[in-house]
């Protein structure tokens, strides 16, 4: 019997740039984790910004990715907060969050995280 993927949520403004940061935290995160032990990246699917680019760092790193993608036809203008809340609740061990401009939806997750007592880690651009 194995045990439980190591969940990394991450979540991030749209127009965040930097790779670089993205990759380097997600190292960091997963470095001192078992080899034997799966590690799952969790991230709002977003096709831009941090969520793709921690998409990107999984499929390079053969991690598996969970992705929800908000559903804005049923949920309308609150869809990400719902989606957001939703990848809270099903829990992780680590949350990253990638924040330029004040990205609400970034900083919403990055808080409900912090409010579930998911250690959190905060990036600004």
């Amino acid at each position: 019997m194995s045990a439980r993927p190591y969940r990394v949520l991450v979540t991030g403004s749209r127009d965040w740039e930097d790779q670089a940061t993205v990759w380097q935290a997600l190292a960091d995160a997963v470095r001192d984790i078992p080899a034997d032990r799966d590690i799952v990246i969790v991230h709002g699917a977003c096709p831009h910004g941090a969520d793709a680019m921690a998409d990107q760092w999984a499929i390079k790193y053969g991690a598996p990715a969970e992705r929800h993608p908000a559903n804005w036809r049923i949920n309308g203008k609150r869809a990400g907060f719902i989606r957001n809340a939703h990848m809270v609740n099903l829990g992780a061990d680590m949350c990253l969050a990638f924040i330029r401009n004040g990205s609400r939806g970034a900083s919403h997750t990055a808080a409900l995280a912090e409010q579930a007592g998911i250690p959190t880690r905060r990036r600004t651009a």
